[in-house]
Parts: structure tokens; sequence; C-alpha cells
């Protein structure tokens, strides 16, 4: 086929013109895929009609995709890939073997029965401790709460108004916020 005898035939010079040329976190051989692009270009778009030799258009395709391909570079647009870190290899000055930054990015499985037990285990702990934790209207508010009223619903219901229903949800986040802060840091202990 003529397009790759034209290819054969021009590598040479492909290989010349990239070796005079700078790419910035690549190599030559980049350069060289980006030269043969643009010979690829010439190929595909040289008229005969025009006054130019195909060796002249050739070398000119060639070279502004080359110069392209460096002021893209120098653009930065592919920074955050060339600078990119797998996920599946272990994380920078890790040795390997270690985990890998999936692993310590992932976070516990959604389904882990150990977390799924705990999870319960707190639970319950924290419906448990609700009575000493909240007073009578902070535990009327919370139950109004979480059956879906609005806070003018649950302040009509009680015979209060919808600041007084705040601060007393503000509280309730607050002690609850303080009890589970406390769970972490005190080890489990027998439920």
């Amino acid at each position: 086929m003529a397009t790759n005898r034209l290819i054969a035939r021009y590598h040479g010079f492909v290989r010349m013109k990239a070796s005079s040329f700078f790419l910035n976190g690549g190599d030559r051989d980049d350069l060289i895929q980006y030269g043969l692009m643009g010979l690829y270009e010439a190929i595909r778009d040289f008229r005969t009609d025009r006054e130019s030799s195909f060796r002249n258009f050739a070398e000119l395709c060639i070279t502004r995709r080359m110069i392209t391909a460096i002021k893209a570079d120098n653009r930065h647009k592919a920074k955050l890939l060339n600078d990119a870190v797998s996920l599946s290899a272990p994380p920078p000055g890790a040795s390997e073997g270690e985990s890998t930054m999936h692993d310590v990015i992932a976070g516990p499985q959604k389904h882990d029965p150990a977390r799924l037990a705990v999870d319960r285990d707190e639970l319950r702990a924290l419906v448990s401790s609700v009575p000493e934790l909240l007073s009578d209207l902070e535990s009327r508010v919370l139950a109004l709460y979480l059956r879906g009223r609005t806070y003018e619903e649950i302040a009509e219901k009680l015979g209060s108004d919808t600041k007084r229903v705040d601060n007393a949800l503000q509280r309730v986040k607050r002690k609850i916020g303080d009890f589970l802060h406390e769970r972490e840091r005190v080890p489990l202990r027998a439920v």
C-alpha cells in the first residue's frame, strides 16, 4: 500500500526531526509518534494541484504536529495524568508488599460483619443512654423530630416556640456527639 511505503520512507526523517525538539516529561519516542501523526496527516491531506512538493508539505505537517505537542505539554494540560499516583501501587515511600493506595483510601467494607456488629452495639448503647443524656424536653423534641415533624409542628405540639425547639435539638446533637466521641476514646465494654 502506498501509505505504508511513504511512512517507511519518511520514518527516518521523522526521527531526525524529533531529535531537534524536547518534550518535557516525555521522551524522543513520544515526539516520533507525534511526528508520525503529522506524516499521516500530510499523506491524507496532500493535494497534487498545489505548487508544493510532498516532501515540503510533509516536513511542515510533521514539524507543526511536534510543536503543537510541545506547546500542549507546556500548558500542563496533562499534568494531572502525568503526576497521578496509581491506586494499585504502594503509597510513595512505602516498600513493596505494603498496602496499596486503594487499600489506604477505601476505608472499611460496608458489609463487614465485625463492623456491623460493632455498629449495632454502638446503637444499642446510644439508645439505652438517651434517657440519661437528655432532659425530658430534649427527649420529646428528638422523638418528634425523628418522626419527621418540622420545627413549627414540634413547637405547636409542645406549646413552645421554634427557637426553643431549635435550641433543644442543638443540645441533643451536642450531647450525642460528645457521647459518641467519648465512646471512641474508651475501649468497648461488654453490653
